[in-house]
């Protein structure tokens, strides 16, 4: 019996607990708050009371906005457009985009490139820098799509020029432009800190001096833009002579421009698709072309062959005397310059 008891006992604590849960948790009738009937108290929040007893919080019933929300109308949105129009003429920005009246011919011009190309079809090719001497060279495709207008790449390998490093930027007809790693030169460079800061030296002598690109720095790399969108990416010539060692390499179109890297036919027959995709041979493509031939072992006779395949009978050589176009003669496997008078 004693066991029966202690279980009586149990269920009846239980009971009593149930109890005491739900008259914690109904309703009083006789106080304010909805959920125990406690007394109300001003809440922290504006229009809402809270509970003295539980904390609850609700909205005061009998309270009343004191803000009145004003809509804007249209006579104050216009004004208000007026008054940042005027804010914009007095300020700094007061002569972007053609915001204050008062532009010169110079600016007026600019901004309307800028709306023919940008606004009005943006079709085209339009090279925003060509007075600033940066790099910002904007060509869009038929579609409106931006084109990349990097035609070539100069790269820092290592840091360790030890003398003789040239870079050539060339082009048929306009000349070739020759950088050195000399800092007593007026187109030469200096040898940084680091490759990154040899780039940027490189990168300031080739804006400070070149008329065919313009030259913009990516860490250990130089990019290189065409100045003006009547010079063709096919035509530019880009030729690095390294003779000490493996410090400094070009590429363009995809292509490793450098000799040593040059190990089978096909390498060979790639960089020549590239030089002659304008149909002319410059003369620093020439002298590339005869280290990679050095350094395969291929023949001048091999090399006609070559070109012969990948072009005809139609590829032109520059002449280094004259600047003209040598024309080629396959069973002299030569170019002959006519106005010179001379093989090339």
């Amino acid at each position: 019996m004693p066991h029966l008891k202690s279980g009586a006992m149990a269920g009846l604590g239980i009971r009593g607990g149930r109890r005491e849960a739900q008259e914690n948790i109904e309703v009083q009738e006789e106080g304010d708050c909805p959920r125990c009937g406690g007394e109300s108290q001003p809440s922290s929040m504006e229009s809402y009371l809270q509970c003295g007893r539980c904390n609850y919080e609700w909205k005061d019933p009998n309270a009343t906005s004191s803000k009145r929300i004003e809509r804007p109308t249209y006579h104050q949105d216009s004004e208000m457009i007026d008054q940042f129009k005027q804010e914009m003429e007095n300020g700094e920005l007061s002569e972007v985009l053609g915001i204050s009246k008062g532009l010169n011919k110079k600016q007026e011009a600019s901004l309307q490139r800028l709306e023919d190309k940008w606004m009005t079809g943006m079709s085209g090719h339009f090279n925003a820098a060509s007075e600033e001497r940066k790099p910002l060279m904007i060509s869009f495709d038929d579609d409106d799509n931006l084109v990349d207008t990097t035609v070539g790449s100069i790269t820092i390998v290592a840091n360790g020029f030890d003398g003789g490093e040239e870079i050539r930027i060339e082009y048929p007809g306009k000349g070739t432009e020759f950088y050195i790693f000399d800092e007593q030169s007026t187109t030469g460079w200096r040898r940084g800190r680091s490759a990154e800061d040899t780039a940027r030296s490189i990168t300031n002598v080739i804006n400070r001096h070149s008329s065919l690109v313009y030259a913009n720095q990516d860490g250990a790399v130089i990019l290189l833009e065409l100045r003006t969108a009547e010079l063709e990416a096919a035509s530019l010539v880009l030729f690095v002579d390294d003779p000490g060692g493996t410090d400094i390499i070009a590429e363009k179109g995809g292509v490793n421009l450098d000799p040593r890297q040059i190990t089978i036919l096909e390498d060979y027959m790639t960089v020549v698709k590239l030089v002659l995709e304008d149909g002319i041979i410059s003369p620093s493509e020439d002298q590339m072309l005869w280290a990679m031939r050095q350094q395969l072992g291929i023949d001048d006779n091999q090399h006609v062959q070559i070109v012969m395949q990948l072009f005809g009978e139609h590829a032109l050589k520059e002449c280094t005397q004259c600047a003209g176009m040598a024309e080629l003669y396959p069973d002299y496997a030569a170019w002959y310059c006519s106005p010179c008078e001379s093989w090339c």
